[in-house]
């Protein structure tokens, strides 16, 4: 049965742990393997990135693998081709799809109709690559997931959504602040407090920050919201990473980032330069975790 990650729950319990070890052995032992020698990996990116697209071809050319990038101006996505017909092509090119995209509704089509492993990249409903490997940046400095208070500041965005997902396994204990009318994805929130997810929500950054053993945050204003800006500064007013806030978390608390960050936004200059920031270990965490994935997905 052909195995995708669309989302941290594709995993379950057990692979979430499994792939979290296996992804800091990786980076130990700096890994490089055969794995998919003679394969190719195809690249469809409809939203343009950097740590993304050069952290997935790093690693599959550390795995022994080819990589070929596509973008919508090169291809036949969102033209009159329908994807499942994409789908169902590439498959028989190819030996694994990286999948960067609006709708979660892309992904789930390009499984439905492909027959080879996807991988989601980013939607605008999750980005489960990053917050598996941001679990890898905190896992490498508290073992004891248990025990970690993780602090969300900002937009109810697929980061937010990915982070609801990891409480979920991880079993550590998030508090999220939002502006009213930014909250995450109602649903996701249910199916995770079902689920025994240690989960808080408030509109108040200083208490959701009070404690916290990591402090996280992301733009306002994410790709394909630019005309969003000025609104969303109005309403996200206060709710920027700054010293006085970092000071209400417990004492050698971390800053991270998924990046791109806009400093003076969301967080101030001094803190994203901070020691307390740990945004590059998490930017090349990317590469070490999305190593683990591709063996998982492809050994299935």
């Amino acid at each position: 049965m052909t195995k995708h990650f669309t989302q941290i729950r594709d995993l379950g319990y057990q692979a979430a742990w499994d792939v979290l070890r296996r992804a800091k052995e990786m980076k130990d032992s700096r890994h490089r393997s055969t794995l998919l020698q003679g394969k190719s990996a195809i690249m469809l990116f409809e939203k343009a990135s950097t740590r993304t697209r050069v952290s997935f071809e790093t690693a599959v050319h550390q795995l022994g693998g080819k990589t070929i990038f596509m973008t919508p101006a090169e291809s036949q996505l969102g033209r009159s081709e329908p994807l499942r017909d994409t789908a169902r092509v590439l498959s028989r090119y190819n030996d694994l799809m990286i999948v960067r995209t609006f709708g979660q509704e892309k992904i789930d089509e390009l499984v439905e109709y492909g027959s080879i492993p996807v991988i989601n990249a980013l939607t605008d409903e999750g980005h489960p690559c990053q917050v598996m490997s941001d679990m890898l940046t905190i896992y490498e400095r508290t073992p004891d997931l248990e025990k970690v208070r993780v602090a969300w500041v900002g937009d109810g965005n697929n980061m937010a959504n990915s982070w609801i997902e990891a409480a979920i396994f991880f079993k550590f204990e998030l508090f999220m602040a939002f502006p009213e009318g930014y909250e995450p994805d109602r649903n996701l929130l249910a199916l995770a407090m079902q689920a025994g997810a240690k989960i808080f929500l408030t509109h108040d950054p200083a208490m959701a920050v009070d404690g916290a053993h990591y402090v996280n945050t992301d733009v306002w204003a994410s790709m394909g919201q630019e005309e969003e800006q000025k609104k969303r500064e109005k309403a996200f007013a206060g709710f920027c990473v700054d010293d006085a806030l970092m000071a209400k978390a417990a004492p050698d608390a971390r800053f991270m980032h998924c990046l791109p960050a806009h400093r003076g936004e969301e967080v101030t200059e001094d803190v994203f330069e901070s020691p307390a920031s740990i945004v590059w270990d998490q930017a090349e965490n990317r590469l070490h975790m999305q190593k683990a994935l591709i063996e998982w997905v492809m050994e299935g």
